[in-house]
């Protein structure tokens, strides 16, 4: 579901809104400019647009309504993952691509994005990764096994989800505190 929100919001606050609307009739007068770019079908509420996938095309078009959404500074909450796409903040490095493990690819995440998915791992998403392709990469897999990339491939143990999430929050905006909290070893391939 795609819609109009003056600030970042979380992902309880997207949930609610996406329910509240869900129980209201569809309907809204003029085909909102967003609504007339977005894959799938659509059907339209009250300052809100609801994009309806199949499982088989999920992954792909769900990044071509986040790209719309966000080009049109507009929130989307993807419901299958529970996750909300904000506008802002986002990261340093410009093309950057968050990855995951069950097939999300979205450039550009936004932090609190990157922040809920790593709360995902699981079998079914067994790796979430920052990627700025041709320079560095920092990974996870479950039991928090953190992989970092610039040049040479270093491995750390991280014991808990929250320290994982500072480490991606840090990389993003361009810190490396990370590397210097963490034992690291070199994985030569």
């Amino acid at each position: 579901m795609v819609w109009d929100e003056p600030v970042p919001i979380d992902r309880d606050r997207a949930r609610a809104t996406y329910l509240a609307v869900k129980r209201t009739e569809p309907g809204g007068g003029d085909v909102p400019d967003v609504a007339k770019e977005l894959p799938g079908q659509v059907t339209l509420y009250p300052g809100h647009v609801l994009v309806t996938m199949d499982l088989d095309t999920m992954d792909e078009m769900s990044a071509q309504v986040f790209a719309v959404a966000r080009a049109h500074g507009m929130v989307c909450y993807d419901p299958q993952r529970d996750l909300v796409h904000n506008v802002a903040p986002l990261g340093v490095y410009e093309g950057m691509q968050l990855h995951t493990g069950d097939g999300m690819i979205v450039h550009d995440p936004d932090l609190g994005l990157v922040h809920d998915v790593l709360a995902t791992l699981s079998p079914q998403n067994p790796f979430v990764a920052l990627v700025s392709f041709g320079r560095h990469f920092l990974q996870v897999s479950p039991g928090y096994e953190l992989e970092y990339k610039e040049g040479t491939l270093i491995r750390a143990m991280v014991p808990e989800l929250a320290e994982v999430q500072q480490a991606f929050h840090e990389y993003a905006t361009g810190g490396r505190g990370f590397l210097d909290r963490h034992t690291w070893q070199d994985q030569a391939v």
